[in-house]
């Protein structure tokens, strides 16, 4: 009789999609909740205590379902250094102070993206949707990808001016659930540009990339 068994670690990759997106929007958001709850129940300082032992238990809970080591570690990274700019000025609302600063650089690169032809979701989310490796010469894909980057671009102005209004007003609390809801608005945006990309492929031949139109040999 064998006594040992086998210890399964549940994989990512068996994890719904559906259910994965959900996991780590509730995961990387844990940290702010956090933050903000203990900083109405106490002070600044068992704010910081809380958002860092939930930063740590969010980084545990990464590693243990086998998710990207750079992910987990990036999320850690942005607590401390949210935490040390919120010890440095001994505000609660300097906890929010980069993630206020991020909008306005993303808006940067989509514009960017945009105009060099290299729309932003299409770099990020080609190959998760299957797309194909030429996308950006496929005018129907191409398109689907400039109308999400520019979508991406709308929301972050939104969140940028949100995130400066209620900074100058000293709001730690609305500018937690600022915070806090771009996680599944830009959620929401990444799966329909997934669902569109697929309908795309799926959908009538799609004209051929403008890399393959040659002109007639001239004979």
């Amino acid at each position: 009789m064998n006594t040992t068994q086998e210890v399964r670690v549940p994989s990512e990759s068996r994890v719904p999609p559906r259910k994965r997106r959900g996991e780590g929007i509730v995961v990387t958001a844990a940290p702010t909740v956090a933050f903000v709850a203990a900083n109405a129940l106490g002070d600044l300082t068992a704010a910081l205590v809380t958002a860092g032992v939930t930063a740590i238990a969010a980084f545990g809970w990464r590693l243990y379902r086998r998710q990207p080591v750079r992910q987990a570690v990036l999320g850690l990274l942005l607590v401390a250094a949210c935490a040390a700019v919120a010890t440095v000025t001994g505000e609660a609302r300097g906890f929010f102070l980069i993630p206020a600063l991020i909008p306005f650089a993303v808006i940067a690169v989509c514009v960017t993206t945009v105009l060099i032809g290299r729309p932003l979701t299409g770099l990020v989310l080609n190959r998760v949707a299957g797309g194909p490796a030429d996308w950006r010469c496929v005018p129907r894909l191409r398109r689907i990808h400039t109308v999400s980057t520019l979508t991406c671009a709308a929301v972050n102005v939104v969140n940028g001016a949100l995130q400066v209004v209620y900074y100058r007003d000293d709001q730690p609390l609305v500018l937690g659930i600022v915070h806090i809801a771009t996680g599944p608005v830009f959620a929401v945006i990444v799966a329909i540009t997934i669902a569109f990309v697929r309908r795309a492929k799926a959908g009538p031949a799609a004209p051929a990339p403008l890399s393959a139109v040659r002109p007639p040999r001239v004979r």
